[in-house]
């Protein structure tokens, strides 16, 4: 397949979590990057002489300008070698971009915004859209499904938005070490486990699922035994990285 790629400038590095990568990138050629929130980019590059890609949701609401992705690292993966290693004023190529995972022309619901670790990118960019559509009368419940406090990805972005904007509840849910003094907006379990409390149902609720493929295929499961049509079911699997 021809891809019809783009040069990207490395404008900013940074760890935001323990392990996950924060990039941010410009184009090179002056263009501006157009997109719209929860798509994603392919990142395009050579490994034992072989042309690959790997692909990664864009974190940053869309305005033409700089956007971030954010990376998980893989043992041994060809990509988290490359990404890892990038320095500001590296150069890399890209494509797209690429997917549905948007926001589309509904009637005033409840969103579940449901994801597991990186997963939550694709939401941190809708958030400039989620505040529209709550002034409209939807609301909506993001939630983030990760080890420990350490690791909850953009939890700040989420939480100050929630402080700032009624109708709008964020939780972190953690799977292995719940802290000792859990916060209001923390919970124990599964993201899985926390779709369920919320009761979702399909005449009033539209689920977005984004992440490990374990987690989005359980809760496909269960929100079909609730008879949710799957035109209120969007999901977006980030299947494992080959090295």
């Amino acid at each position: 397949m021809a891809w019809n790629t783009f040069p990207l400038t490395v404008v900013g590095v940074d760890m935001i979590t323990p392990s996950v990568l924060s990039l941010t990138f410009e184009r090179s050629d002056g263009e501006p990057f157009e997109y719209k929130a929860g798509q994603f980019i392919n990142i395009h590059f050579e490994a034992d002489g072989q042309a690959v890609h790997r692909s990664y949701s864009v974190a940053t609401p869309p305005d033409g300008g700089a956007f971030d992705i954010a990376i998980s690292p893989v043992k041994d993966g060809r990509a988290t070698t490359l990404l890892f290693g990038l320095k500001v004023g590296d150069t890399i190529d890209a494509s797209g971009p690429y997917g549905r995972f948007i926001l589309r022309d509904d009637e005033p619901c409840r969103y579940i915004l449901a994801a597991t670790g990186t997963g939550i990118t694709p939401y941190r960019a809708m958030l400039p859209e989620l505040k529209e559509l709550l002034a409209k009368g939807f609301t909506v419940d993001i939630l983030l499904g990760i080890w420990r406090r350490e690791e909850a990805l953009y939890a700040k972005d989420f939480m100050d938005f929630c402080d700032d904007n009624d109708g709008a509840v964020f939780r972190a849910c953690y799977s292995r070490e719940m802290p000792e003094e859990p916060r209001l907006h923390e919970g124990e379990g599964h993201v899985q486990i926390h779709i369920a409390a919320l009761d979702p149902r399909p005449e009033t609720d539209i689920v977005y699922l984004c992440g490990n493929p374990n987690m989005i295929d359980e809760a496909m499961e269960m929100l079909k035994a609730r008879e949710f049509p799957t035109k209120k079911l969007r999901r977006e699997k980030y299947l494992p990285a080959r090295t």
